[in-house]
């Protein structure tokens, strides 16, 4: 029996403001390198650290709607190892006392529901980041490097999930979930494009129950498509090995996004390779009762209880994705549901209409300034067949763009439905001459080419006649012939 063992260690950047144990700025990105930086976070002499509440807050808000133990005491630790984007030369994290133990986070695989353990989340800080300048973004391929230090010190949670996981879609489903309710706490961006979370993979294979093989790890993997990708070619080559009769060796490996393989890096550290011990300059961390509620009231609806909600409406799990792909999407159709009590509708003119827009505009739901009744409002004006859909598309997206009410862009561009017979008889005659080939194609009994002819129709009239009245008057026109 050979099965894949698989577990994840997610580091994820926190969203403050300033750096875990210094008041310099998160932002890492939108600054020269090596600005944002100051004596603690470069770890000078003589600096002492102050932690930063608000993350120690975020922290626990995760541990919660992960199901996690909030340890009431806990405390840092030194990890030490050398490398040239760490300035202290240690990092400070948290060892044997973490801030959050004994989680678990549920994911829907094939239909069904499997527990994926979680061990641990615990807090430190984020190392440097270095630039590789050469023919390749790798070290090997590099003349020479560069360190910026803006994000050294940055705050981190790391989740280290128990060997639950035991197949690449599992690992990539899992990841997924994990960074929709960080989303939804508001805690991370889990921007993964741009290292705001980052994942490590350990994987093993099992050749008899209970017994998990040699494991190697494969690092900071940067999207859910690399994670699944690099997760089948290590496990292909671990049972290829083992059938060969070979070693799998114990080492961290390198996923090679041109190369679609997994490459060794180095052999893998164990704990006492990094020298842990006690960090002096901090306290202990004491977690109250009273801090542990005052954050539970703020965890919001989470996308496992909204799934749930959905469900009973009738919509379908790939229709529940698309509405709780975004906490600010997913309070929007609740708002919405309460002018306006069809689901299935207000989900296709979302999906449709919004969400298109959204794509052809490169933005996210966040982003839009859009009000659930003047939205209900343009798809009643449908309903009642006051104006077309064609027409409530665009009159949408003016809206979007410009703010504009969308009853007076109705209004004041003459937009209203058309059902005024016996002008759409002469905009069909006119298109029925102009034509002929059409005409001739419904003649021979090519029926669908009834649905060309309507386009025409809609066009002359930008979209404001009445489609079921346009379709009954040009059958009339044609039988006629």
């Amino acid at each position: 029996m050979l099965k894949p063992v698989i577990g994840l260690e997610v580091h994820a950047q926190l969203s403050t403001e300033t750096k875990l144990f210094c008041s310099c700025s998160t932002d890492h990105e939108n600054v020269p390198p090596n600005t944002n930086v100051c004596p603690i976070c470069m770890g000078f002499p003589g600096v002492l650290p102050v932690l930063n509440k608000k993350a120690v807050e975020f922290a626990i808000k995760a541990g919660l709607a992960l199901n996690c133990e909030i340890s009431n005491y806990s405390k840092f630790d030194r990890k030490n190892y050398f490398y040239p984007d760490l300035p202290k030369g240690y990092q400070i994290s948290q060892y044997d006392l973490p801030l959050c133990k004994n989680g678990y986070l549920e994911i829907f695989v094939d239909g069904e529901v499997k527990k994926i353990r979680i061990k641990r989340i615990h807090l430190e800080e984020d190392a440097g980041k270095l630039l590789h300048i050469g023919t390749g973004d790798r070290l090997s391929e590099a003349d020479y490097s560069l360190v910026d230090f803006n994000r050294a010190g940055i705050p981190l949670i790391e989740i280290v999930t128990e060997p639950d996981i035991n197949s690449p879609q599992e690992a990539r489903i899992f990841l997924q979930e994990l960074r929709l309710i960080l989303r939804y706490l508001e805690i991370s961006s889990g921007d993964m494009e741009k290292g705001s979370l980052r994942c490590d993979a350990n994987i093993s294979i099992q050749t008899q129950e209970g017994v998990l093989g040699t494991r190697t790890e494969i690092k900071n993997v940067n999207s859910f498509y690399s994670l699944e990708k690099a997760l089948e070619y290590e496990i292909e080559r671990q049972i290829e090995l083992l059938k060969n009769g070979e070693q799998v060796i114990q080492e961290t490996r390198h996923w090679d996004e041109k190369k679609q393989k997994t490459v060794s890096l180095r052999g893998k550290e164990e704990a006492e390779d990094y020298r842990y011990f006690p960090e002096p300059d901090l306290p202990p961390l004491i977690v109250t009762e009273e801090m542990k509620e005052k954050i539970k009231k703020e965890i919001p609806v989470l996308p496992k209880e909204l799934r749930r909600k959905y469900f009973a409406l009738g919509l379908l799990p790939n229709e529940v994705e698309i509405i709780i792909s975004e906490r600010e999407l997913a309070e929007f159709f609740d708002k919405s549901l309460v002018l306006y009590t069809n689901p299935k509708n207000l989900l296709n003119w979302i999906s449709v209409e919004i969400l298109s827009y959204l794509n052809d505009n490169n933005m996210s739901f966040k982003d839009l300034n859009i009000l659930p009744e003047k939205f209900i409002k343009l798809i009643q004006m449908v309903d009642k067949n006051e104006i077309t859909r064609p027409v409530a598309k665009d009159v949408l997206r003016k809206y979007l763009t410009t703010g504009k009410d969308p009853e007076k862009i109705v209004e004041e561009e003459g937009l209203k439905t058309v059902s005024d017979t016996s002008y759409l008889q002469e905009v069909i005659q006119k298109v029925i001459l102009n034509n002929e080939k059409a005409v001739s194609d419904w003649k021979k009994g090519k029926k669908q080419v009834l649905n060309f002819l309507v386009g025409q129709v809609m066009k002359e009239t930008k979209g404001r006649a009445s489609l079921d009245l346009v379709k009954n008057l040009l059958e009339e026109e044609l039988n006629k012939l």
